[in-house]
């Protein structure tokens, strides 16, 4: 039986369904006996499919129970560039359209903790955190969007780095960083939360019957960084020795690529965002959406177990 029975007999419009998070929704809901409609512009793996390009229209929404919006722009663009300004556009701009089309309809808006102050200690990050200093333009559209959202009445979530079947850039990108039998870390080890991506589709949708405001979702516990990518780069068959690179020379070479790439006018090799990912403790605190009954069962263990019975 599936655990999210209170969307059963809903239609429920996912955005950005073709993508991984949406994706992993827009299955959920079905499975959950809710009838889905994916809203973006490819068509999602279930459902009904109506076309939405989020940095132009207004999104079709019409005889939705339930809005889940996962629709965003990614990366690490350059300032000033043309994929920054779509990622505003997608990001800060279609969420101001989606909230018209809404009306009334209930939305869960799917955010990031990337939206979180980095200059603030992080060890336990409670949904009250600063929202400033942001290193990219990711987390400040983010930030810019999900305040739209909450102040349209919304349920926002905010998860980090959300990995699972499908994941196309989180784990890619950490096992394309092996060179010649080595990863290179930034700093010292450090506890980290990551969000199993099964995790946040149910709080995706739990939240429909949550008061609105902003939730922090992750899983149940946080992980040693370091631990956690042996156990990944053992998942996925490659032998490497992790290094620890001194964070004075992270940040120099993360501002030196940011540089080169800001004249090139494309996304960075490496950047201050990525390393201060990795290099500081970044533990989410749970407790509020937990109050709403909401609790992760999937872990990262859970994710490379299925790895293995693949190989």
């Amino acid at each position: 039986m599936s655990a999210f029975t209170g969307v059963a007999g809903l239609r429920v419009a996912v955005t950005g369904a073709s993508g991984f998070c949406g994706g992993h929704v827009a299955r959920a809901a079905a499975a959950a006996g809710a009838d889905v409609v994916c809203v973006g512009r490819r068509p999602g793996p279930v459902g009904e499919h109506r076309f939405w390009d989020a940095a132009r229209q207004l999104p079709d929404l019409a005889g939705a129970d339930l809005v889940v919006h996962c629709a965003a722009a990614v990366g690490d663009p350059a300032p000033g560039s043309a994929a920054e300004a779509r990622m505003r556009a997608v990001n800060v701009d279609g969420t101001e359209r989606l909230a018209a089309a809404a009306g009334g309809t209930p939305v869960v808006w799917v955010s990031s903790a990337s939206v979180y102050d980095p200059r603030r200690d992080r060890t336990l990050v409670r949904e009250d955190h600063p929202q400033a200093g942001h290193l990219n333009a990711y987390g400040r559209t983010k930030a810019a969007g999900e305040a739209l959202a909450l102040a349209a009445g919304a349920v926002v979530l905010r998860p980090r780095a959300v990995y699972g079947p499908g994941d196309t850039t989180l784990l890619p990108r950490l096992l394309s960083r092996v060179r010649a039998g080595t990863l290179l870390l930034p700093g010292p080890d450090v506890l980290l939360s990551l969000t199993a991506v099964e995790n946040l589709a149910g709080a995706a949708l739990a939240a429909a019957g949550w008061a609105p405001g902003a939730y922090n979702v992750a899983d149940a516990a946080p992980y040693g960084r370091d631990d956690a990518v042996r156990r990944v780069l053992r998942a996925h068959g490659v032998r490497a020795r992790i290094r620890h690179l001194p964070l004075p020379a992270a940040r120099a070479a993360a501002r030196a690529a940011e540089a080169l790439a800001s004249a090139a006018g494309r996304e960075p090799a490496l950047s201050r965002y990525a390393v201060d990912q990795l290099a500081h403790p970044v533990v989410l605190d749970l407790a509020r959406a937990r109050a709403r009954g909401w609790a992760p069962h999937r872990t990262l263990d859970d994710y490379l177990s299925t790895l293995g019975r693949q190989a």
